[in-house]
């Protein structure tokens, strides 16, 4: 069982998770609202995930005879002016992602809390990943400009995106 001080920040994350899932649903939204429905679909799969993670943490903390808490979400930015914006704040978002997720990895570790250790690296592996998603596509959109026949090819792909969440 851990500490009460890593239980708090544990059921913090599943808040900061959830937000997650809110801030892409955002995102989500306002491609819709500018017939991106790829950039859409991307978003709403990336919320997916999000909802996905903070399942994974509520999941553990029951699991390790902890309470899970389900805390208040502040409302995510909804106007944005670009593409190129939207993946800037993605990649910023998810590099503070990343840095909870050390910040409770450091915790377990000082706590040697093993168990933790061994649910956090899933999620270390995970933030390497969305943090190349995030900057690959933001260069790509870089890259390409706002408008064209690029971006409207990049948003065909996006479009195909899916989730399934993984066996383990």
């Amino acid at each position: 069982m851990f500490s009460e001080k890593l239980l708090n920040e544990l059921n913090e994350q599943i808040k900061y998770e959830l937000y997650s899932a809110n801030y892409y649903l955002a995102m989500a939204a306002y491609c819709a609202a500018e017939g991106m429905d790829g950039f859409a679909n991307f978003f709403v799969v990336q919320a997916e995930e999000e909802r996905f993670h903070a399942m994974k943490f509520f999941h553990f903390i029951n699991e390790m005879g902890g309470r899970a808490q389900i805390r208040g979400l502040d409302e995510p930015k909804n106007e944005y002016n670009s593409l190129e914006e939207i993946f800037t704040l993605s990649l910023n978002h998810e590099k503070f992602v990343t840095g909870r997720i050390y910040f409770l990895m450091d915790m377990a570790q000082d706590e040697r809390e093993h168990a933790t250790i061994s649910f956090l690296n899933w999620f270390i592996d995970e933030q390497v990943e969305e943090e190349a998603s995030m900057s690959d596509l933001l260069h790509k959109v870089k890259m390409l400009g706002s408008q064209g026949q690029g971006i409207f090819m990049l948003d065909r792909e996006l479009a195909q995106r899916s989730f399934t969440p993984p066996a383990k």
